[in-house]
């Protein structure tokens, strides 16, 4: 497996994606975007999966620029507020990425498509509600609050959003409101619920916050999160 550093800019930072592929001919390529403290090894582990179990293109993409990860809680959340509060700005990031991995020669532009962790969820989302040419959008553990959601029509991938349903960030009213802002649209959409499970359920190092009622890593959720992603890509990727 190969992987290599992509540079590229966005909303006026210097970002820097962990791009990781098995073989030079174009292959489908896979957006990975990282939980709300940045580009850490969790999302860069993702990748280099994604690339040595399916032989996809898949690049993780920074947030904050430059890779840098933000471990303090309430920093990450003062880091998240502008980015949250502002269509361009999210924007930025999750079209920027796309260009820069499309123009890579070992990429299929034609068959893209994007998975994200927490915060990385709702950047897929925010993808698919600018019309982006993606095949599909897919969520684990993701906020389902976007900037646009009147934009929904615009959808072109298919959506898949992986949560747990105990998990305290994401509220049975914030599930309704996402529904709803996708019905009626014709978009491909589905979500589905694990029992007992709260946030962060992909990520092994979750357990390290000390707050298993909010944060912690379930091995079947995790398992059975990933078997769905997989079978959409392959649908998509055909």
């Amino acid at each position: 497996m190969n992987t290599q550093s992509v540079e590229y800019e966005a909303d006026g930072l210097q970002m820097i994606g962990h791009l990781a592929w098995t073989a030079s001919e174009p292959r489908p390529g896979v957006l990975v975007f990282p939980d709300a403290g940045g580009l850490g090894e969790h999302a860069k582990a993702r990748a280099e999966r994604l690339a040595s179990e399916f032989g996809y293109a898949a690049m993780a993409c920074d947030l904050h620029g430059q890779q840098e990860v933000i471990r303090d809680f309430n920093a990450v959340l003062a880091r998240l507020q502008p980015i949250r509060s502002s269509a361009a700005k999210v924007r930025a990031r999750t079209v920027n990425a796309l260009a820069a991995l499309v123009a890579r020669p070992e990429v299929d532009p034609s068959r893209i498509a994007a998975i994200g962790f927490c915060f990385g969820g709702t950047l897929t989302y925010e993808l698919a509600l600018t019309g982006a040419d993606i095949k599909a959008a897919i969520g684990f553990h993701s906020g389902l609050i976007v900037t646009s959601p009147g934009d929904a029509k615009h959808i072109r991938a298919k959506l898949l959003a992986l949560l747990g349903a105990d998990d305290p960030s994401i509220l049975p009213a914030d599930r309704s409101a996402f529904e709803g802002m996708l019905r009626g649209t014709g978009v491909d959409w589905q979500m589905t619920l694990y029992g007992g499970v709260v946030h962060s359920f992909t990520n092994p190092n979750a357990d390290r916050l000390g707050r298993p009622e909010f944060a912690r890593y379930d091995a079947n959720a995790d398992a059975r999160s990933w078997t769905q992603m997989k079978n959409l890509m392959t649908d998509v990727f055909r």
